[in-house]
């Protein structure tokens, strides 16, 4: 595209209301995902009698997310128009993914319908999943990015409390309202996102633009600005320093640890703690609020004692707790070792997407590098469980903590060695 599009004056939006205008479209989005995963399942199981089945659709997302966001991420990134490189993916992905959201319930009725409904719901919704979070880096300086997500990941959290009032007062006698309040919920974000954001005005943006005018005037060149995904990874792959490529790698592997402490505790809780099925499947939830509290702070740590130093040390905190809860295999204990996990684990949410912005070699790609950060968060959530579920089948259950907390110190030794590159490199700058 043209990088001479006129922009209107900036609009002044302070850091902060910028973040709570990010934090609104992320909760709008997650919203919808945690009360699909919710209730689509029981929609499904109205036609299927197999749960292998079932959870084949329902991970159907994850799949087409590895591919999608990363091209539609690439797509904002090269985006330029009067309305920036983000608004008009979000301002026409999200009611049509809102629409798309009131119609599955009333899909119901005929399996294939239900499906198609389905697989157009999750394209259209991992169209645009990365681009509402590239605004963080678009608009909020590399010093201040922390804490903007911080606040991001504390409204994605906030969703899953919401999603379980809309099923506790609506699911049962309003199926297709509930449905419909959360498609709501997602309209009046978009709506009030597009009355208060141009991302023409970011800084991002213009550094982008003006790279392209300062690319086009050097080399005369009729492709500015428009690197594909493909070039980008090749150029995180060639790079010498291992510093991005290792940190897409810490993020596949910290996730299949976080994955796999969620997705098999509920057996975990039965067949070790000896607990009920619902007992054992609200063993998390203290952990959660745990997560809302400390994501925050950790944010505040890292500004101050250095990102990669705050996430090693959340790591490993993490891990520590998971063999705490090896040694200590009571319900009490189990729970106290996933709220000291949560508030460790926070640490790693919080930062590493950030760390990642910051290592990006130019504003034009930061929706690319977000959409990275999530392929391999999306991987790790589809391996950790399998890898994790392998070694129980090995070992047994007793040993599921042990086993997840031998992960996350994989996870701990490459950024170790990524903090080195980065001190190698700065002390080779310094010189």
């Amino acid at each position: 595209m043209s990088t001479t599009i006129p922009t209107a004056s900036p609009r002044q939006l302070g850091p902060r209301r910028i973040t709570l205008l990010v934090a609104l479209a992320v909760f709008a989005q997650e919203s919808m995902w945690n009360f699909y995963d919710s209730q689509v399942p029981p929609l499904l199981r109205e036609h299927l009698a197999s749960a292998a089945l079932v959870g084949f659709i329902m991970g159907m997302d994850n799949l087409l997310g590895i591919f999608i966001q990363p091209w539609m991420a690439n797509r904002s990134d090269r985006t330029r128009t009067r309305w920036g490189r983000r608004m008009p993916y979000l301002a026409v992905g999200m009611p049509i993914a809102a629409l798309l959201f009131v119609i599955l319930p009333h899909a119901a009725d005929t399996l294939p319908l239900l499906i198609v409904v389905i697989v157009a719901f999750a394209l259209v919704s991992n169209s645009f999943k990365p681009i509402g979070e590239a605004l963080v880096p678009d608009f909020i300086a590399p010093e201040r990015r922390s804490r903007a997500n911080a606040a991001v990941k504390i409204a994605s959290s906030l969703t899953v409390i919401v999603a379980a009032l809309v099923s506790i007062l609506l699911v049962d006698d309003h199926p297709a309202l509930a449905f419909a309040v959360i498609a709501l919920i997602t309209l009046v974000s978009v709506t009030v996102l597009c009355l208060s954001i141009r991302d023409s005005s970011s800084p991002g943006y213009r550094a982008a633009v003006a790279e392209d005018a300062a690319e086009e005037a050097a080399e005369d060149s009729t492709s500015v600005g428009q690197a594909r995904i493909r070039d980008t990874i090749l150029e995180i792959v060639r790079d010498p320093d291992r510093s991005r490529l290792l940190l897409i790698v810490a993020i596949l592997v910290f996730g299949s640890a976080w994955a796999g402490s969620r997705a098999l505790v509920t057996p975990y809780g039965m067949e070790t703690l000896g607990l009920s099925r619902g007992d054992a499947g609200g063993i998390t939830l203290p952990s959660g609020i745990t997560f809302l509290l400390a994501a925050y702070p950790t944010a505040l740590f890292a500004e101050r004692f250095g990102r990669l130093r705050t996430m090693i040390a959340g790591m490993a905190i993490f891990a520590a707790a998971m063999l705490l809860g090896t040694l200590v295999q009571t319900p009490t204990g189990t729970v106290v070792a996933f709220c000291i996990g949560a508030a460790g684990a926070s640490a790693f949410l919080v930062n590493a997407v950030v760390v990642l912005w910051n290592l990006a070699p130019s504003a034009r790609v930061f929706g690319t590098y977000a959409a990275l950060y999530a392929v391999g968060w999306q991987a790790g959530a589809f391996l950790g469980p399998a890898l994790i579920g392998g070694a129980v089948d090995v070992l047994g259950w007793p040993t599921m903590l042990l086993d997840i907390a031998v992960v996350a110190a994989v996870a701990v030794v490459i950024v170790v060695r990524i903090d080195r590159l980065q001190r190698r490199t700065d002390a080779e700058r310094a010189v």
